[in-house]
């Protein structure tokens, strides 16, 4: 008897409970910019057809942005700040619908981009593989965001 009970009282836990959907978006849910608009007068404006609450390539940068290493050279890091800030900025002007504030966004990263790859030389062998892997992951995620933007 009381493994039975033990057994349904299990198996009332295990199918009660209620999952929700996992929030890979790199935006807060409460995020929205006033120049985006309504919903209903979105379709009437020139904007982004994606959803970048959505978009796997856009949760990979959020992710990337979160987890990436400090090295032991400072100006480095404060350039890989600078990158951060940058992709930020960029998936906060795609949500917003913001083309301008999008292409500040990618010539900042660009900017970044380079000094990072001019720094990068004076790291060890570890250090600067680990760093690639970083940087070629995100350029590889906005070239797929830039290209399915342009497909639209």
């Amino acid at each position: 008897m009381r493994k039975q009970f033990f057994f349904g009282v299990l198996l009332l836990i295990i199918t009660s409970c209620a999952t929700e959907k996992l929030n890979l978006s790199p935006l807060s849910n409460n995020f929205y910019s006033e120049t985006k608009g309504s919903d209903s007068d979105r379709g009437a404006k020139k904007g982004f057809d994606i959803n970048i609450r959505e978009n796997v390539n856009a949760s990979e940068i959020s992710n990337l942005i979160s987890t990436f290493p400090r090295f032991k050279n400072n100006s480095l890091n404060d350039e890989v700040t600078s990158l951060k800030y940058s992709l930020q900025n960029y998936l906060y002007a795609i949500d917003a619908n913001n083309s301008s504030g999008k292409s500040r966004a990618i010539k900042s990263f660009e900017k970044s981009y380079k000094k990072i790859q001019k720094l990068r030389q004076q790291l060890d062998k570890d250090d600067d593989e680990v760093l690639n892997r970083y940087l070629v992951r995100l350029k590889t995620n906005i070239s797929v965001i830039e290209d399915s933007l342009k497909g639209n």
